[in-house]
């Protein structure tokens, strides 16, 4: 099976999300984007982020390999799946970052090709393929 890395859309290179913040941090962030050191809210928090992770690098790095986690993007083609299916294999997905299944690939496929999904990130399938695969997804 060949795996590809997948082209996001422009603009489409991040997941939001949200968090709750305590009235007085939420208010300290205020008073250092007002000084300058941030551009804006997001920016500092962003940056928060990059730093923790750059502090715990060596061991997402350690974990990744010991999990055996693909790091970074992966898709998984109509294509990749049947001929995974003509070899009577399945496939275990265990990536960190995002793994794509391709609008094309019916419920079906999947059931008979993909053992487990194992995604800290982003997931990107169609309603029907999550559906099908939900007590797979972990």
């Amino acid at each position: 099976m060949s795996v590809h890395e997948l082209r996001r859309k422009s603009g489409d290179s991040s997941e939001k999300i949200t968090i709750n913040l305590g009235l007085v941090d939420l208010g300290q962030i205020d008073l250092l984007v007002q000084e300058g050191f941030y551009s804006n809210r997001t920016d500092l928090i962003r940056t928060a982020i990059r730093n923790q992770l750059a502090t715990h690098a060596e061991v997402v790095k350690e974990t990744v390999s010991r999990k055996s986690f693909v790091l970074g993007l992966e898709h998984y083609s109509r294509a990749d799946l049947e001929a995974l299916q003509a070899t009577g294999e399945t496939l275990q997905i265990q990536v960190l970052g995002m793994a794509s299944i391709a609008d094309d690939v019916t419920p079906e496929l999947a059931l008979a090709t993909i053992e487990s999904v194992v995604v800290l990130g982003a997931l990107h399938a169609s309603k029907a393929v999550k559906a099908a695969l939900a007590d797979r997804i972990h």
